[in-house]
């Protein structure tokens, strides 16, 4: 009977005592939750409850396992067992932990810049971003050599592998040469703001926000809902458009080709009338005027304003849009079109030419209208 109720208490008793502490751990993060508004920390370190209480059931199971003597023969491999289970949980904790203090300070940051300088605001949050992978990269290593210290044959092993750390070293350097190359171009990116998160950049002509900035490569999605997956050293070596570089303020530009005879001034008056009904223009600054002729059209060139790229495409497309349909209303003879008219003749050398370029005649005849006089009978023509 004791040999039953000892592994029963034993494990009866980790559990119980990891959910009442768990329990009660997660109420307090959560009455400090709702007491605290201002700051999102509680709220955002009870996502540790689960390793949380993993830690607490494996550190209170591997303290007495050996008292509940439940299988003799595999206590050692139980006892590893445990113990794997216990880093491990210890080092998720301590990720979500360092995840939740980030994140936190981030939140308070963004939430005092955001108005005055959304463009540190995105710095920021790039490095946030690649800080918590790189965190997340070094617990990670070393909870798995931990886990492999745990095992005498890999402690056996830890002298050989210290004595020829420096031949692999340069072996795995020379391996993984486009991996660091990457991995250090992610550290450029994220500390010398070269692009950051929430950026708009064009890259080998695809036009897209930067929506996730790792160590090894960088996502673009485009506004066509598609996913540009880059490596980060791209960045660091070939030349790229940044729109989001400074201020995201953008000039954009509007052509039409239009005849010679349409109403320029009218025009201006009309951009200037769509513009104040646009609410994508921020009202900076517009101008439209003529910038070239062909023989049959002439283009006619408006700069307009707006806050950033999206923006500037709204107001590129209403402006181009409505101005047409104004013309094509108001002002029909603006629109181009094939010049199918008559030649007009030159002036004579002599200088008698009349207003359109025709000759005056004999008797005020047009010479085009002079017909032949004679015979009618013979239909000759008179001498």
């Amino acid at each position: 009977m004791e040999n039953l109720l000892r592994p029963l208490i034993v494990v009866g008793g980790s559990v119980v005592l990891t959910l009442v502490i768990g329990w009660a751990t997660d109420f307090l993060l959560r009455k400090a939750d709702e007491r605290h508004h201002e700051t999102p920390l509680w709220g955002l370190l009870r996502r540790g409850r689960i390793p949380y209480m993993l830690v607490l059931f494996a550190a209170l199971l591997r303290g007495s396992y050996d008292e509940a003597d439940l299988l003799p023969s595999r206590d050692e491999a139980i006892g590893r067992t445990l113990t794997l289970v216990l880093i491990g949980s210890t080092a998720w904790l301590v990720i979500r932990i360092a995840a939740a203090i980030v994140e936190t300070s981030y939140s308070r940051y963004a939430s005092a810049r955001a108005h005055r300088d959304p463009a540190r605001v995105r710095r920021v949050r790039t490095q946030v971003t690649l800080i918590m992978r790189v965190v997340s990269a070094i617990v990670g290593v070393v909870a798995a050599a931990t886990m492999l210290l745990t095992f005498p044959a890999f402690r056996a092993a830890g002298a050989s592998l210290l004595a020829s750390a420096g031949i692999l070293g340069i072996v795995a350097g020379v391996a993984a040469q486009s991996t660091l190359s990457n991995m250090f171009a992610g550290f450029q990116i994220a500390f010398g703001d070269m692009v950051r998160i929430g950026d708009t950049v064009v890259v080998d002509g695809e036009w897209g926000t930067v929506e996730e900035i790792t160590l090894t490569f960088l996502t673009v999605h485009t506004w066509d809902e598609r996913r540009i997956t880059m490596p980060v050293s791209y960045f660091t070596s070939k030349p790229f458009e940044n729109w989001s570089r400074g201020t995201p303020q953008m000039t954009g530009i509007v052509f039409w080709h239009v005849d010679h005879s349409a109403p320029v001034e009218a025009m201006r008056e009309k951009l200037r009338d769509i513009l104040r009904e646009c609410p994508a223009w921020d009202g900076r600054a517009y101008n439209l005027c003529v910038t070239d002729s062909t023989p049959s059209t002439m283009q006619v060139r408006a700069l307009v304003t707006a806050k950033d790229a999206d923006d500037i495409w709204t107001v590129r497309v209403a402006v181009r849009e409505q101005m047409i349909g104004w013309l094509a209303d108001e002002h029909p003879y603006a629109m181009p079109r094939v010049n199918t008219a008559d030649a007009i003749l030159p002036p004579s050398r002599n200088g008698n030419s009349n207003g359109n370029g025709h000759r005056p005649s004999q008797d005020g005849v047009p010479a085009q209208q002079r017909r032949y006089h004679g015979n009618h009978s013979s239909g000759r023509p008179e001498r």
